[in-house]
């Protein structure tokens, strides 16, 4: 970067050096219906607002030919690509563009050492952290989860775990009659004066269909605390959940393709998602014994029932 001791100067030097690297760079997306739209239209604009230009967007049908969008991206002279959603990882990858590939919008990766960008899953430090502020007598947190979709993120959720004084008991499932079973061994030995329960991003462990019913049945009969990382699922009674801020990720992505086409790569592999927004579900609060206050409501984006 250009140094100057005019701080007018040097901000004209950084506007242009970030105007050069956006021309680089292309953004390849899902072309999908809403609401699923809405999140690439987010991210897109926050790629943008941090870049300040418009930049070259390639949405991507599930028919669509991806030698010719490879060709297209090599001809339009496009140095990176931030790939938005396993459609357009899919898509973007096999470019061969000179700094290769950021990704977005996924929520994890069986390659993803391979791979470097942002995933959807939040960082767990950030879920503990809330969930203390909201439980200060916790103590154990039990998650289930499939090691072929989450291993890297549970090891950071392990970590994450013992900086805050929590024990974190993770139990494996590699199928569904396997979640079954371990979200039953959980249920039996929790104790909801100190446990939580924690429904990652994973399709295994946590079937829309089978395992999110179940589950929110018996954490209601029993008390016991349970957050995610879908707002979705607060909607349909779980405590909290943090989940993406769309516009911010967009330009957290921005900064990190910025930042390798100036020849950084100290940030290598998948990074939890850091730019969160939070949801609450007040009825579930009662009904565990939370009272919370309008005050503490308001340190939430969404509340659920809505009032």
């Amino acid at each position: 970067m250009l140094l100057s001791s005019n701080p007018a100067q040097a901000e004209l030097a950084e506007g242009g050096e970030r105007q050069a690297a956006a021309e680089s760079i292309a953004v390849v997306y899902p072309d999908i219906g809403e609401p699923y739209r809405k999140v690439f239209t987010e991210i897109i604009g926050g790629i943008e607002d941090e870049t300040r230009m418009r930049v070259r967007g390639y949405p991507v049908g599930p028919h669509a030919d991806l030698g010719e969008l490879r060709a297209q991206l090599r001809r339009s002279g496009s140095k990176l690509v931030i790939a938005l959603g396993r459609q357009g990882v899919k898509a973007a990858s096999g470019a061969d563009l000179a700094f290769g590939m950021v990704v977005g919008g996924i929520s994890s990766a069986p390659d993803s050492e391979r791979l470097r960008g942002i995933t959807l899953s939040p960082d767990p430090a950030l879920l503990f952290s809330h969930l203390k502020a909201l439980l200060p007598s916790l103590r154990r947190i039990t998650v289930v989860y499939n090691p072929q979709n989450n291993h890297a993120l549970i090891k950071l959720a392990q970590e994450a775990a013992r900086n805050q004084g929590l024990d974190l008991q993770a139990l494996e499932a590699a199928d569904l009659a396997a979640a079954v079973r371990r979200y039953e061994q959980a249920f039996a030995s929790a104790d909801n004066r100190y446990d939580a329960l924690w429904l990652p991003q994973d399709n295994t462990t946590v079937d829309e269909a089978i395992i999110v019913p179940m589950v929110l049945k018996e954490s209601w009969n029993r008390g016991l605390p349970i957050f995610s990382s879908s707002m979705l699922h607060v909607k349909k009674g779980v405590l909290f959940a943090l989940y993406p801020n769309n516009f911010e990720l967009g330009r957290e992505l921005a900064n990190l393709a910025v930042d390798v086409l100036n020849g950084d790569n100290t940030r290598q592999g998948l990074t939890p998602l850091r730019s969160v927004r939070s949801a609450l579900n007040w009825r579930t609060a009662n009904h565990i014994g939370l009272n919370l206050d309008p005050g503490r409501q308001r340190n939430f984006d969404t509340i659920f029932p809505e009032p």
